[in-house]
């Protein structure tokens, strides 16, 4: 195997990168001018090196705690529940949230032996524990049925702790079609009307 194929290899093991995309990629590193591959490789370490979860959260970040949770601008009384630390950016793009998060690193798989154990849940509940000030928990998991499993689990943890837990809204997406929809989409978005 040439140090092409090992390349277009390692590349392909990304998410979303197949074994065409990695060989175009290997091929254009190869064209490319020595700095620039140069670079990569330094950007690469690099945020291997300096990007580590936060201590508070779990977000991933060069400081911790991280900037959301130094923030004074965020509002500490609400907390978003996300999967992974790459939610926390598609929720921010929105600029709708002000809360601040905790990621639980994945969701409950049983059948890929993933419990609660192996989970952030502890820290979840350390976090809203007497005294912290938390009125709101947004469970903003996945629409997967490991999410939804996920989310149930929060739920019946949490509702006790007598602060107001919520689920993020399911259905249409805007610019969508009734006639594209599937029928479980259709369902949730008739669940989640609300008043006009």
């Amino acid at each position: 195997m040439s140090v092409i194929d090992d390349l277009a290899g390692e590349l392909a093991r990304l998410p979303g990168v197949g074994r065409k995309t990695a060989t175009r990629l290997a091929f254009h590193l190869l064209k490319a001018p020595p700095e620039e591959a140069q670079r990569l490789a330094r950007a690469i370490l690099a945020v291997r090196e300096r990007v580590k979860p936060c201590s508070r959260c779990g977000n991933l970040s060069e400081q911790d705690p991280c900037a959301i949770c130094e923030s004074p601008r965020r509002d500490t009384s609400t907390v978003c529940v996300v999967e992974e630390a790459s939610d926390i950016s598609a929720i921010e793009r929105t600029g709708e949230y002000r809360g601040v998060y905790h990621v639980l690193g994945g969701h409950l798989s049983p059948l890929d032996g993933v419990g609660p154990a192996e989970l952030n849940i502890n820290a979840l509940l350390g976090r809203l524990g007497a005294g912290s000030g938390v009125r709101e928990v947004v469970l903003a998991t996945n629409p997967s049925v490991e999410g939804e499993a996920t989310a149930m689990y929060l739920h019946k943890l949490l509702a006790p702790l007598g602060m107001r837990v919520t689920r993020i809204a399911r259905g249409l997406p805007i610019g969508g079609d009734l006639e594209y929809a599937d029928g479980v989409t259709i369902a949730e978005a008739l669940n989640a009307r609300r008043e006009m």
